[in-house]
């Protein structure tokens, strides 16, 4: 019973997972431009979930000090800003990577006429 309860108490690392493999499926097995993209986006904002997940610390404060803590502070009372810093950094870098690869979907579609990936095969061997 207790490992059911471990499972369950860790239910957004397992929604993590579920992303990153759904991400993952889709970036490998669609053939739509599109929904690759949509894809290497659910992949890159699962990560950025776990790492989010990872850093919270039950009963923790942000790490600002109060001036009503003069004297020693307990490290256990903060929550370690350092993965949050980084996380919004990887959101920023998320939004560019989809940004750019959709720019360049719109150049794939004008020259191509298609966002099919077979397509744009068959008609870059028929040249």
């Amino acid at each position: 019973m207790d490992a059911v309860a471990y499972f369950v108490g860790k239910y957004n690392y397992w929604g993590c997972i579920f992303l990153f493999f759904l991400g993952m499926y889709a970036m490998i097995s669609k053939t739509n431009l599109v929904k690759k993209i949509i894809g290497l986006f659910i992949f890159q904002t699962s990560i950025i979930l776990f790492f989010i997940s990872a850093s919270f610390k039950h009963d923790a404060t942000l790490p600002i000090l109060m001036e009503e803590s003069k004297g020693a502070i307990d490290p256990v009372m903060y929550l370690n800003p350092l993965p949050h810093v980084l996380m919004l950094t990887a959101i920023v870098v998320a939004v560019a990577t989809l940004g750019v690869a959709l720019t360049l979907t719109v150049k794939v579609y004008r020259i191509y006429g298609t966002l099919e990936e077979d397509e744009i095969n068959r008609v870059i061997q028929s040249h």
